[in-house]
Parts: C-alpha cells; structure tokens; sequence
C-alpha cells in the first residue's frame, strides 16, 4: 500500500529522537510512503527580498513544533507493525526529489571541524538549478547536485529518555552519510514496537566530512519502502547499494568510530563468507575503504565501504 506523509503541524518534529512521542502514521511491512521534509530554522531561512521562496508550512512548523535540544525538522514517527525491539528495519531509498530551488550552508562559532580558525557565523543560501541539477555557488562555480538524507532511523530505546538531533547514533539520526541516496537499503535495529521511523535534513550535495558544520541543506521528498525483518539481529545501523555493503561507526573519538565500523565490516564479511575473522580482518586491510562520514557532530562518523564483488563465495572459504 502507498501512503503519503505532508510535513505540515503535528507531522514534524524539531531537534530530537524520543521513543515517548507518538507516531503519526501506522502502516504494514512493505508499504511504501512518500514523506515531505523540512530544513532550517528561522534564523536559516531567507529573507523575503532575496527572492528565494520558502515552504507555505515551513514557518508555521517553526512557530508551533516544541523545540527539543537539536536544529533539525524530523518527519514522522512511522510506525511499521509487526517491528518489535531485537528486529532490523529495512528501508529502501527508492526516490529523492527536491521541494525548494534553493539550500543553505552554515557555519557557527565553536562548531564544525576547524572552530578555532571560523569563529565568525556565515550563512549562504545557494540557488539551485533544478533543470540542470546544479548548485550555484557565489563565487560562480556550479556543483552536480546529489540530494540524500542527513538525518534518519528509528526510534531510541525508551530509557534513554530524549536525545538531541545533533548525534549519530545506534538507532541511526544524524548520520550525515552521502551514500545513503537512492537506490541505497539502510538496516536498522530496532528498539520499540513499531519502529518508529522518522526522517530529515535533507542534503542536495555534500563532500565526506561536511567539514564546516553543514552540508547544502534544503528540502526534500523522498519515497521510502519498509520491510520488518525478523531474520535479522544488529546493534548498529548498516547500508547496502547495488555494488556494495557499507557499515558504519559513531563516536565521540573518531579512532573508536572507526573501530565500530570496522568491527561490523568483519561480522557482515563472516556472516556472507564463513570467513574467520582473522581472514576477514586481512581482507578489510586489502580491499576495503575505510571513509571519514563526517566530523562536526559531536559523534563522529566513520563507514566502510566494500564491494560485493570482492565477498568470497561461501563454498571458497569452508
């Protein structure tokens, strides 16, 4: 079944993940949703006289959403029967279109990678050029648009109380990882009934790191399909494209990030294989990619990226 899912009152949420608010949908495993999202606060947005044309309900959201402890506008939550706590979620990226002909990019005092040389708050807003699919930087330079999702997952488990947008975590939220577009599978773990699914900060294009603090931030639709997975058991999120797999790790000390996402790689090698982890750890040194995510959310953010192609067959390892 199809559903839709506007980014209007009632449907956003403002800075936070928390099992305790309630979903605003409730659909089957394997439906598909179409879901509006929102990006910016106030402050963020443009002025009038730019002629940038913000959302009809953006500001309305802004004037009505409780603010929790992050910047970031959420839809949802979706709740998919039949998810219970110890299940994966599975969802498909099956479409991404953008909403606005513009994106911003900021950068804050005391954040982003290089705090101690940007002291100083700038905000761009960036026209798009949706017909060519291009960015159109102020210094006269055009970027090939690549729009994914920043912010996404399912809800946190219910005794860790509301958690800030900002962080990454085991339930997925602030991944900030640009090979999550479509065509890419995200695997999460769940934590409560139903899952709990939300999803925001949409991207138009972003490098690994998104050093500054953001990446080009701007509204986005995306069509989503679910499926409650009861074959599975993770304890981190995990991603799959056509040609690869991709795990990933999060952490305050971007050393221990990568560890988790290695960690994980190893598990998903013997899991595909029979390797032994000794040989899958070989493995990860000769042909995986060990990428920075990004740096700037408190959480840092390491994936590991390996092509299908270079998974040993099962029979060739036993």
């Amino acid at each position: 079944m199809d559903h839709y899912l506007p980014s209007t009152p009632g449907n956003v949420q403002w800075g936070l993940w928390d099992a305790a608010v309630p979903p605003v949908l409730t659909i089957a495993s394997g439906d598909r949703v179409v879901i509006d999202t929102l990006s910016g606060e106030l402050e963020d947005l443009p002025d009038p006289s730019s002629g940038l044309p913000v959302l009809p309900e953006h500001r309305e959201v802004l004037a009505t959403a409780p603010h929790g402890p992050g910047p970031h506008l959420l839809t949802g939550p979706i709740h998919v029967m039949g998810a219970e706590p110890g299940d994966v979620l599975e969802v498909r990226v099956l479409d991404i279109k953008f909403r606005s002909n513009w994106g911003g990019n900021v950068q804050l005092p005391f954040w982003g990678t290089l705090p101690e040389d940007f002291p100083q708050a700038r905000r761009l807003h960036i026209p798009l050029d949706l017909k060519r699919e291009l960015a159109l930087l102020p210094w006269g330079q055009e970027l090939p648009l690549a729009p994914f999702f920043g912010n996404f997952g399912v809800a946190p488990a219910p005794g860790w109380g509301p958690l800030s947008s900002v962080q990454p975590r085991v339930f997925g939220g602030n991944m900030d990882n640009k090979e999550l577009g479509v065509g890419a599978t995200i695997y999460f773990p769940v934590f409560v009934p139903g899952a709990n699914f939300s999803v925001g900060d949409g991207h138009g294009v972003q490098g690994d790191g998104e050093v500054c603090l953001s990446a080009l931030e701007t509204a986005l639709t995306g069509t989503f399909e679910f499926h409650v997975r009861k074959d599975m058991k993770l304890t981190t999120p995990r991603a799959e494209k056509a040609d690869c797999w991709i795990t990933m790790g999060f952490d305050e000390d971007l050393d221990d990030a990568a560890k988790i996402a290695l960690r994980d790689m190893i598990a998903l090698i013997r899991e595909h294989s029979g390797l032994s982890a000794q040989d899958a750890y070989t493995l990860c040194s000769l042909i995986a990619d060990m990428r920075i995510t990004q740096t700037v959310d408190i959480n840092k953010g390491v994936h590991c990226v390996l092509l299908k192609a270079h998974l040993p067959p099962l029979a060739m390892s036993s």
